[in-house]
């Protein structure tokens, strides 16, 4: 006797989401915490895909900051719905900086994008795809950088009134997140295999103000601090105007805040400051890296610069070049001006040629390449603890705890005469040194 079948409906697969993320590391952070969400929400989730799929989704998360990257945000946008036009992708979707600053202008000239949102707005991008907003996931994330660091993002939004800065335009004012939602997190990452956190905001320094009406950064280091399995806690962006010192108490208190800063401090001459709106005159710029390294000696202070702002004179740069010659910053990056419309200083006339403003970055560039090959030059024979990265070529790639991951020195370790797992600590001498590598060899 045959038995009958029961018709059974095809399941339907739920197309894949590739999210493409541009900018800074508080975007880096933002996809994640998007792509925990869809994880959760069952989709098939995958960050910068070689190949996209006709059914894919496409989420892009935009930087708006400068021209440079609002250019790389549109070539993105136009290649991803170029790709959709011709039906090798399902869906496009814009996210991030760049359409919470310009969403309107986005589309009405890329129409074929399905949807764009701000920087804020997690819970409609996720209905845009499908899925829902799911609080239980709060804290959860899906790690793009390698498991060993994660970018930890600890505010939102910047009260600072810097003349040169569309950030608050985008992110909007100050939001700290409470201390006890980020040691939670902190705990979670670290029972994924997390070792270092890298404390990123528009300004570190500001944090707790709005919650607790006091700065609260010294705390909360101290509480990440003892949540078990944490080994560095790096801080990106400090803002020198009302920097507390309390920080760097915690700082030489606990042996896994590593012994590292990042304060842009943009320029040292006092008409820039002041036409900066950066609060702060050259004198107190000085009195603060001197304080700063005299409470915490042999910290790596990291800073970045702009050349070619409204009004730079030729005066105007050659006293930076000699403050960058003078206090010989561990690390440094320098950038061109970009005038930005509905900043303050875009009131101002764009004076200085751009040929100009990029040859004055070069040369301040060069300088920082001669002092930080004599400081490299003065780790020879030294054994420093180096938290290891990746595998590349014939080296292991690491960093000591005076450098964070894309921006600054590496440690490169011969791999034909060592071996170390990646995501470990070992301890390398250091055998010989360029401008901004060591090289060396594991120690047990």
């Amino acid at each position: 006797m045959k038995t009958k079948e029961i018709y059974q409906p095809k399941k339907l697969l739920k197309p894949r989401v590739n999210v493409v993320t541009l900018g800074c590391s508080k975007n880096i952070y933002d996809s994640e915490v998007l792509m925990g969400q869809l994880k959760g929400n069952a989709y098939d989730v995958v960050h910068e895909a070689d190949k996209v799929g006709k059914n894919d989704i496409v989420v892009i998360n935009t930087c708006g900051f400068i021209d440079n990257a609002k250019q790389e945000s549109i070539d993105t946008i136009l290649q991803y719905s170029e790709l959709k036009e011709q039906g090798k992708v399902g869906k496009v979707i814009v996210t991030g900086c760049l359409s919470e600053r310009y969403k309107p202008e986005l589309e009405a000239e890329i129409t074929n994008v399905d949807a764009y949102f701000g920087t804020n707005d997690l819970q409609g991008v996720l209905q845009s795809i499908g899925a829902d907003y799911r609080h239980e996931l709060i804290g959860e994330r899906l790690l793009t950088t390698p498991s060993h660091f994660a970018y930890f993002k600890i505010a939102e939004g910047c009260n600072r009134p810097c003349s040169f800065c569309a950030i608050p335009l985008m992110r909007g004012k100050h939001v700290s997140t409470p201390m006890e939602q980020l040691v939670k997190n902190a705990e979670t990452l670290v029972k994924n295999g997390t070792k270092e956190l890298i404390l990123i905001a528009q300004d570190l320094t500001y944090y707790g103000l709005d919650l607790y009406g006091k700065r609260n950064l010294d705390e909360l280091l101290r509480r990440l601090s003892d949540v078990n399995g944490v080994e560095w806690i790096r801080l990106q962006y400090a803002y020198p105007s009302g920097f507390p010192m309390e920080i760097l108490d915690a700082m030489n208190e606990r042996s896994n805040i590593c012994k590292y800063l990042d304060m842009p401090l943009q320029h040292i001459t006092d008409n820039m400051l002041k036409s900066m709106r950066r609060g702060i005159t050259k004198q107190k710029t000085i009195d603060v890296v001197n304080q700063i390294r005299d409470k915490v000696p042999g910290i790596a202070m990291r800073t970045t610069l702009i050349t070619g702002y409204p009004g730079e004179t030729q005066q105007d740069f050659e006293e930076m070049a000699q403050w960058v010659e003078d206090t010989k910053f561990d690390r440094l990056g320098c950038f061109t001006y970009s005038h930005e419309e509905k900043t303050h200083a875009h009131s101002l006339i764009d004076d200085v040629p751009e040929e100009v403003k990029q040859e004055r970055a070069d040369a301040i560039m060069e300088i920082q390449q001669g002092i930080s090959f004599d400081k490299n030059q003065e780790k020879i024979g030294n054994t420093y603890k180096v938290l290891v990265d990746k595998k590349d070529g014939d080296f292991f790639v690491g960093r000591t705890e005076y450098d964070s991951p894309e921006v600054d020195n590496e440690v490169l370790i011969d791999a034909s005469m060592n071996y170390a797992a990646v995501g470990s600590f070992v301890n390398v001498n250091v055998d010989s040194a360029e401008d901004f590598d060591l090289y060396g060899q594991i120690v047990k």
